[in-house]
């Protein structure tokens, strides 16, 4: 099973620099894979830090702004040219249907995928699998632009000495697992006597915005939150007016939501060493990364207990 991680592709706002491609956010979750706004040279970016377009299982882009979708045309087509088997589900603001028209088809290619368009038009959930519920929040931007959080459901962690106790053994245990209780030696046996509640992982992304409350909501007890953090405080005039964030909003947005792993990216050209944003972040946030191109993240080792819950539990 592969790791559960965030491989960044790129990390500049606007324009690309020498040392900064387009954005670009790969997110593998065990067999499945999110690519996150791809951004010019996109596909070269995965070549070079190794991940396949054949690990796509969807695509979310926040807005139609260049530096956030201008590789989705590269992406898509590489798909067709890898025979990618499984339809890939592409989320995006309704209201730039005619952008996704134009990237979906933007030169001749034999179109071979099977892609599936899933325009956002409304705050909430957008998509579940039974795996990742795909949740999408409006932000506050200069252009419709929506923010994605990822939610696995909560499960059980079985607990092989209570197993055992109670004669639970070999397959009965998937049975049990599967159907909730089992008769075991004459008595029943619930899943709840054997295992403890396993709080589910989330992954928020947030692009593009001013501070808000949707960004707060996407993020609340995010396990990893990938987060715009365009500008630097002395800069918050220049965020607010073009719809952005600094790294010193990026980190109070982290704590005030409870998340654990914060991620700073969507860097403004002005600034070539992330050193800044982090030094910002930092005494706000503990756990807070710098992105750069290439960078590997992983996500935080599960929690033991449900977010709110750890004060009680060490009491």
């Amino acid at each position: 099973m592969s790791p559960r991680e965030l491989v960044v592709l790129g990390t500049a706002s606007q324009a690309p620099t020498r040392y900064r491609n387009h954005n670009g956010y790969f997110l593998r979750w065990d067999d499945r894979a999110v690519l996150f706004d791809p951004g010019e040279g996109t596909q070269r970016q995965m070549l070079l830090v190794g991940v396949r377009a054949t690990e796509i299982t969807r695509i979310c882009v926040t807005h139609f702004h260049g530096d956030h979708c201008l590789g989705l045309p590269g992406v898509l087509q590489r798909l067709s040219l890898d025979r990618v088997p499984r339809a890939v589900a592409v989320h995006y603001p309704a209201s730039g249907a005619r952008y996704f028209a134009h990237l979906r088809d933007a030169s001749i290619y034999d179109d071979r995928a099977t892609v599936v368009a899933r325009p956002v038009g409304h705050d909430g959930v957008q998509d579940d699998d039974g795996v990742l519920r795909v949740v999408a929040r409006r932000l506050d931007h200069g252009v419709e632009a929506y923010g994605y959080r990822l939610e696995e459901p909560d499960g059980r962690t079985l607990l092989p000495d209570r197993l055992d106790a109670l004669g639970v053994s070999g397959p009965a245990i998937g049975e049990l697992a599967a159907l909730g209780e089992l008769r075991v030696g004459g008595r029943t046996v619930r899943i709840e006597d054997v295992s403890v509640h396993r709080p589910g992982q989330v992954v928020a992304f947030v692009m593009d915005t001013r501070p808000c409350d949707a960004a707060v909501a996407l993020a609340r007890h995010a396990d990893l939150l990938v987060c715009e953090s365009t500008f630097l405080a002395e800069e918050a005039g220049l965020a607010r007016e073009y719809g952005h964030m600094t790294a010193r909003d990026a980190a109070l947005l982290a704590s005030e939501a409870g998340v654990r792993r914060l991620v700073l990216s969507h860097f403004s050209q002005r600034h070539p060493d992330e050193r800044r944003y982090l030094e910002e972040a930092l005494p706000i946030h503990a756990d807070t990364v710098a992105a750069s191109d290439g960078l590997r993240v992983p996500v935080p080792r599960r929690r033991r207990t449900a977010p709110g819950r750890e004060a009680a539990a060490a009491s």
